[in-house]
């Protein structure tokens, strides 16, 4: 008599498929470009059928964000965080030179340069890939950046009149825009520089 087999775990299945498309959708990218990218690569790559992907996402683009942002999740993971978190030593500027110095590896690092151009080019063209790009990925690390300039003013080391929002873009929208239009080298000695400027100012004093 044939004991009885447990039933196969169709979440279980579901998340093996579910990581390995991501997985696949990541790689592909680094290796073929955003463009050479295709459903049926991924599919393919992943070992899932193409119906299984559109089950759960609706293009490319979809995927790549998804699995972009789970990337960032087991990064932080990997790094002992429930997720990013800002250091708070009561020394503003080495704080923040320190979490621009960590951008500046992952922008260096392949893996996580190649999905994130594709999708800041793609979220151009593709207005609710750009929204959710923005509301999902970017607005909750420049709220880090907001949380930690409140605690500075509350310390009593930025003006009370300043607007942290808009004062965080003086060292961040730089480093974007060098990096996404090639205009200059990414060092830590040019973001180092950036927060010199931001905290300290242009006039003579």
């Amino acid at each position: 008599m044939a004991q009885n087999q447990p039933a196969p775990d169709a979440t279980r299945r579901s998340e093996r498929s579910r990581r390995a498309i991501y997985d696949a959708a990541l790689a592909l990218v680094v290796e073929v470009g955003y463009p050479r990218t295709t459903i049926e690569g991924i599919a393919s790559r992943a070992g899932v059928g193409k119906q299984t992907i559109y089950r759960w996402w609706s293009s490319k683009a979809d995927v790549l964000l998804e699995a972009f942002l789970d990337m960032a999740e087991r990064t932080a993971a990997a790094a002992g965080q429930a997720s990013y978190a800002f250091p708070d030593t009561g020394d503003l500027a080495a704080d923040l030179k320190l979490v621009l110095r960590a951008t500046v590896d992952e922008l260096r690092d392949p893996s996580f340069e190649a999905p994130s151009r594709a999708l800041a080019a793609e979220g151009v063209v593709d207005g609710e890939l750009g929204r959710r790009l923005v509301t999902q990925l970017l607005e909750p690390q420049l709220q880090l950046y907001v949380d930690r300039l409140r605690s500075a003013q509350a310390a009593g080391g930025l003006r009370p009149d300043v607007d942290p929002r808009i004062a965080l873009e003086l060292f961040v929208s730089p480093l974007a825009q060098r990096w996404l239009q090639y205009t200059g080298p990414i060092t830590y000695d040019y973001t180092d520089t950036l927060v010199d400027y931001a905290l300290n100012g242009l006039a003579p004093r």
